[in-house]
């Protein structure tokens, strides 16, 4: 949701400018600030964003999206795997990479696109699993991660062939893997091959969808339960979500994967079902991660209504919801709101910059913010913090 000020707005950010009187009841109700979930020298991308935020240390755990993915999948890689992200992106004709989800692919289209891919391309070596629409996962045994790759929605805009894979700078030789240099000649091949075999079917001619573009490489992640983090205070925790990646963190979080019906992760999700299921889970659970995509869906199209839509809906659908059940006299559950990072819908890339957070915990005497934004929360009482220090918070 986080964004920058735009002109089309008068100046205003879309959380400014959008009808949200439940995040600004949540906000009047809490204390607020601003939290820097993106640690210096990593990637402001969902998978080390959430990992901060659940109190992890990225540079410590971090081994790409791809290995988060496939757990959140059910895919559980083997030791000498490598596992990547792999879009369905879309190429204009003069080379320009001009959308990182296919042209909107559907589940359907993207399962046949990748069966077919896998099938003419795919080996003993290397291997293609088919996700959900344009998010799928690429596995190679033996691969090597210290190779250099461009996540595709950050370079919207760009001519496609200055992106491929390079080999990282002094990546190291490891045994029984592949060198980097190999890695990104394979990689390059898969790339180009895709393209040509995507624009000689009819499957995509709908959805545009014209090449595989992978980008996160990582190892098996290790990565502790959260229970093991926060003894005594988390002893069952649980996770709603509709995309791999928050699935895949809840996973080796040890938390329980609650499935709702009709979550989509686009902006037309089932906002009341996923506000309901995460209210009952708290009858069993401890600790509830609800994840909600759509603004950063909309971002990345660079569809501001769109993105103003998702931010209503979040605020009018879900969260009145649990705030009007869960504000009660007797109450003893915290909820603490934020995005896990900025998307701008202008420039349809991700942002580093800190985020607005709002903790409201019954019994804690409120600041004075009376509005949940990027700019009102940065006055409030819980100042400018580190991302490891916003689950410390939360649990005190």
């Amino acid at each position: 949701m986080a964004d920058y000020p735009i002109e089309a707005l008068g100046g205003l950010t879309p959380l400014q400018y959008a009808s949200t009187p439940s995040f600004d009841r949540l906000a009047r109700m809490g204390r607020s600030g601003l939290l820097t979930t993106v640690p210096d020298g990593l990637p402001p991308s969902s998978d080390v964003a959430n990992l901060a935020i659940l109190g992890y240390n990225p540079a410590e755990v971090y081994e790409g999206r791809g290995v988060l993915e496939a757990a959140g999948s059910g895919y559980r890689p083997g030791p000498d795997d490598m596992v990547m992200r792999c879009n369905l992106v879309s190429v204009s004709p003069d080379g320009i990479l001009t959308g990182h989800n296919g042209g909107g692919v559907t589940a359907e289209e993207g399962r046949q696109l990748i069966a077919l891919l896998d099938n003419r391309l795919g080996s003993d070596r290397m291997r293609l699993i088919a996700g959900d629409r344009y998010r799928h996962l690429l596995v190679i045994k033996g691969g090597s991660k210290h190779i250099v790759c461009n996540a595709p929605h950050d370079h919207i805009g760009s001519e496609w062939m200055r992106l491929l894979v390079s080999p990282a700078v002094n990546a190291p030789d490891e045994p029984g893997r592949m060198s980097a240099a190999a890695t990104a000649d394979l990689l390059n091949a898969l790339i180009k091959d895709s393209h040509h075999l995507l624009s000689c079917t009819g499957v995509n001619k709908r959805c545009c969808a014209d090449a595989l573009w992978p980008w996160s490489p990582g190892y098996p992640a290790r990565i502790a339960p959260l229970a093991s983090l926060w003894p005594g205070k988390i002893e069952a925790g649980a996770v709603i979500t509709a995309t791999d990646v928050i699935r895949g963190i809840g996973h080796y979080a040890g938390l329980d994967i609650i499935d709702v019906p009709g979550a989509t992760g686009t902006v037309d999700t089932c906002y009341e079902a996923k506000a309901r299921a995460a209210i009952d889970a708290l009858r069993t659970h401890d600790f509830v991660f609800l994840h909600i995509e759509g603004a950063d869906e909309a971002s990345h199209e660079g569809d501001l209504g769109l993105k103003l839509q998702a931010i209503e809906r979040t605020d009018s659908r879900l969260t009145r919801i649990i705030v009007d059940e869960l504000n009660g006299e007797n109450s003893d559950v915290g909820i603490a709101l934020l995005p896990d990072h900025f998307t701008s819908v202008e420039r349809r890339v991700h942002g580093s910059d800190p985020v607005p957070v709002t903790i409201y915990i019954p019994g804690v005497e409120p600041d004075s913010v009376d509005a949940f934004d990027e700019t009102s929360c940065a006055e409030g009482a819980l100042g400018r913090q580190p991302a490891r220090e916003f689950m410390e918070l939360f649990m005190q």
